[in-house]
């Protein structure tokens, strides 16, 4: 990894059995939900590493309501089905207590009519694969409540309009 720029979309994902549509979705275009409104760049001059390193730690629990809040209120709209990739266990609309208590502990799938959603309690951004325009819409709305950003790393962006990558 660069100094100034993080490495999208985070760690792979183990899936196992027959998570065939999952992994098809972590293939599809994706928008980063951050506590940053743009991509920091590879040549920054700030101390991105640093400030994220803060937020990680003397943060975490803030940072964590953020994006638990951001997916509570969308299970208002859609239903959501939690997946966790290392049990393959599957939870539809699961209880806030459980998703709260499962987004702290571990890597979480969840998974939005054709759209999904990673999130892993060490960093402090989701991302989003594959929405629709209206989810993208209400994503956006959502993240903008809990003071998060949702934007597309260039590299997605370049892709979507159909550039190299």
């Amino acid at each position: 990894m660069q100094a100034g720029r993080r490495e999208y979309p985070g760690r792979p994902v183990k899936l196992s059995g027959n998570m065939k549509r999952v992994e098809e979705l972590l293939k599809q275009q994706y928008w980063i939900i951050d506590i940053l409104p743009v991509q920091v760049p590879k040549k920054s001059e700030g101390q991105y590493f640093a400030v994220e390193q803060f937020y990680r730690t003397a943060l975490r629990e803030k940072v964590q309501m953020q994006k638990f809040s951001l997916l509570l209120k969308l299970n208002c709209y859609v239903d959501v089905t939690l997946i966790l990739p290392e049990t393959e266990e599957r939870t539809v609309n699961p209880a806030p207590d459980l998703l709260r208590q499962m987004m702290a502990e571990r890597e979480v799938l969840l998974l939005f009519d054709d759209a999904l959603i990673t999130s892993d309690p060490e960093d402090t951004y989701l991302t989003l694969y594959h929405p629709d325009a209206r989810l993208l819409v209400l994503v956006r709305t959502l993240a903008g409540s809990e003071g998060l950003f949702v934007w597309q790393p260039a590299e997605e962006a370049a892709r979507e309009k159909g550039g190299e990558l």
